[in-house]
């Protein structure tokens, strides 16, 4: 939405989990494309930051639990009356096409990153600060030497096993993002707080600001009651709360 900023604040670990990867995902791609030293560089940090998300969490399995919640809530809406049944069906086919890339997925995707010799002796120094210098991985500084195109060759197949989980996981996100409109909101003195229905299934919360309010949104809370308040920048101290009442945007998403 151009001339706004917008916050979200996932309200469980699976939708903190996703946005998390979405961002990581989001990140690999942009610099994979830059043809310097360290935009590969940032791009192989962005896929260590992945692997390392995938092996604390079986993502492939939360992704087809979310497909099937999705094609179930649908199930529900498809029996209203004035639905349009042939763009609901659009959308089940879909889904059926994500589950089916997912299902097809054989063994642990990180298994091809992880035995290629040069990413793996990457990750081994990762986590020693400035661990990957030219002497301690001198392949490494070789490969970063070599032309864009190759580079950007190799971090392509590096990231293509990775595409079924990324497409699925844009569909989920998207359509809980797009699931219900926006309300316009006040908080007064740059405070907010609500309670959430705890029968219904939120997933996220989405605040939109007018990009020129010298504010930003500070959201806390889980899936029964959240705050939002709004805190004036102040990049050489602690921020504070603003005493201006603040419009804003409020999507509560739910799927």
């Amino acid at each position: 939405m151009n001339g706004h900023i917008t916050y979200e604040f996932p309200l469980n670990e699976r939708m903190r989990t996703f946005i998390r990867l979405e961002q990581l995902f989001r990140h690999v791609h942009h610099f994979a494309r830059g043809g310097s030293e360290y935009d590969s560089r940032a791009a192989v940090d962005g896929l260590l930051d992945i692997l390392a998300i995938f092996s604390r969490n079986d993502i492939r399995s939360e992704l087809l639990k979310e497909l099937e919640r999705h094609y179930k809530v649908l199930a529900r809406i498809a029996r209203s009356q004035g639905i349009d049944r042939d763009k609901l069906q659009a959308v089940v086919a879909q889904i059926d096409t994500l589950s089916k890339r997912l299902q097809g997925i054989n063994g642990k995707l990180s298994a091809q990153l992880n035995s290629n010799g040069l990413f793996k002796s990457i990750a081994q120094r990762s986590a020693i600060p400035g661990g990957t210098c030219n002497f301690d991985l001198p392949g490494y500084h070789y490969w970063l030497q070599q032309p864009a195109s190759r580079r950007q060759a190799d971090l392509s197949a590096w990231i293509a096993p990775f595409s079924p989980i990324q497409d699925a996981l844009g569909f989920v996100l998207d359509t809980i993002r797009h699931s219900t409109l926006p309300t316009a909101e006040l908080a007064q003195a740059g405070f907010f707080q609500q309670n959430l229905d705890r029968s219904l299934p939120y997933q996220m919360l989405r605040v939109t600001l007018d990009e020129e309010l010298p504010v930003f949104a500070e959201i806390s809370g889980g899936k029964h009651r959240f705050t939002i308040r709004f805190m004036e920048p102040a990049f050489e101290e602690r921020p504070c709360q603003t005493e201006t009442d603040i419009p804003f945007q409020l999507t509560r998403c739910l799927f």
